[in-house]
């Protein structure tokens, strides 16, 4: 029995720096694809590290220092979320 060949969807370099961008935007690599239709959000990181690797070091750099920032965001705002519960604790005994 002969296998059914499937044709390769081709994307131009426009629509993979797009995805990247929103990528770089914050959105997750899942979401990203399922906006576009791209069957794999593994193929979006593909492209992402595609692209940083083109753009040499100082992208790399960059990519790295956003991955840093989106760390102590995530950080900050867990200690809000912390004392936003304490002044309400706090606010009811008084």
């Amino acid at each position: 029995m002969a296998k059914k060949r499937t044709s390769r969807r081709v994307y131009d370099d426009d629509f993979k720096s797009e995805a990247v961008q929103m990528l770089l935007d914050g959105h997750s690599a899942s979401s990203v694809a399922q906006r576009l239709g791209v069957s794999c959000p593994t193929t979006v990181r593909r492209w992402k590290r595609q692209q940083l690797a083109a753009a040499g070091p100082v992208a790399d750099a960059m990519d790295n220092r956003v991955k840093a920032l989106e760390t102590e965001l995530r950080r900050v705002e867990r200690e809000r979320d912390v004392l936003k519960k304490a002044l309400i604790i706090f606010g009811r005994q008084e």
